[in-house]
């Protein structure tokens, strides 16, 4: 399945507090849950004026409608196309 990179304008959103944090996230698990759609939220990372969040969904249109569900902007979606990481130099092709 496709993962994607939730791009999210969210002005001040690294001077959050946990607890504010905690309630965004509560509310994206609940949308994912009311959503009749096979996505999984893996994280996210927070920044200090956007949210870059990881997705895995059948395509982009389930992304939106969770966005929309849960007032949760997007700036852009990105679809990722290949992992690399330090291992990636060591790899034999």
């Amino acid at each position: 399945m496709p993962k994607y990179i939730i791009e999210r304008d969210v002005p001040g959103i690294g001077k959050l507090t946990g607890r504010d944090l905690q309630a965004m996230a509560l509310k994206s698990n609940r949308v994912i849950s009311e959503l009749d759609a096979d996505v999984t939220w893996q994280h996210s990372y927070v920044c200090d004026d956007k949210l870059y969040c990881v997705y895995i969904a059948p395509d982009k249109s389930v992304v939106r409608k969770h966005a929309e569900r849960g007032e949760f902007p997007i700036t852009e979606i990105y679809n990722v196309k290949s992992l690399m990481d330090p291992a990636t130099g060591e790899e034999k092709l």
